[in-house]
């Protein structure tokens, strides 16, 4: 009896470990350690993320991020390619996404600010925290900060690449249709925030990879503090 209790004891033991590794691992770590690892996952996530972004097709050949033509006046994208212009909306859309992808690559200063600013309290809480945390830390403290620095940032890249040229033939030939509501929705902002949205979706992916695989977990110290290590 003794013997079937002490094994039902060690099971639930090591199911609570299961259930909360980084638990475990936080109160074993020294606050050198925490705060060297968990800056250490955050630049990897982001660099990657961002570098991902930047990448010629990355947010046009990404249907995570992939930005579309603007939701908000999705009725003057169907109606043009009635009209036939669904050549000249598609290449609107390229350059959307090309102007997205040439803005990203002013991301990561910003985002390497931010992680200077990471406490020790903030480490622990996105140690033990979900499998997005340390990118809902980001959010918290970059998004302000991103909107302000990406708008002429994405404005340059939408003139850069067409976009706004583009956009502004799709729209008058639009508001030419007789009998229809006239158009004149923001795409400076509209692209503003899906760039913003799409680098957080790809650095979420990035953090998940290093909370769940081992084998992201490039350095010692991110195999100490995630698990895999020493």
């Amino acid at each position: 009896m003794k013997k079937s209790l002490l094994i039902v004891f060690c099971l639930f033991a090591s199911t609570l470990f299961a259930q909360n590794p980084l638990q475990k691992l936080g109160e074993s770590l020294s606050k050198v350690e925490l705060d060297g690892g968990l800056k250490e996952a955050l630049i990897q996530g982001i660099t990657k993320g961002t570098t991902s972004a930047s990448a010629l097709d990355g947010f046009l050949k990404n249907p995570l991020i992939k930005l579309p033509f603007p939701e908000d006046v999705k009725n003057v994208e169907d109606r043009l390619r009635k009209l036939g212009l669904g050549t000249e909306v598609d290449k609107f859309v390229v350059s959307l996404n090309r102007a997205a992808e040439d803005a990203s690559k002013s991301a990561l200063p910003i985002f390497l600010d931010a992680i200077k600013n990471v406490s020790i309290q903030d480490g622990l809480q996105i140690l033990n925290g979900n499998e997005q945390a340390a990118t809902d830390y980001l959010k918290r403290s970059t998004t302000e900060k991103l909107l302000t620095a990406f708008v002429p940032i994405v404005a340059q890249s939408l003139d850069k690449v067409n976009a706004t040229k583009y956009y502004g033939e799709l729209v008058n030939r639009y508001n030419k249709i007789p009998l229809i509501q006239k158009v004149n929705p923001d795409l400076k902002q509209y692209a503003t925030q899906k760039a913003i949205e799409g680098l957080f979706k790809l650095v979420a992916g990035e953090e998940k990879e290093i909370r769940t695989k081992i084998g992201a977990r490039k350095t010692d110290l991110l195999k100490k503090v995630f698990g895999g290590g020493n």
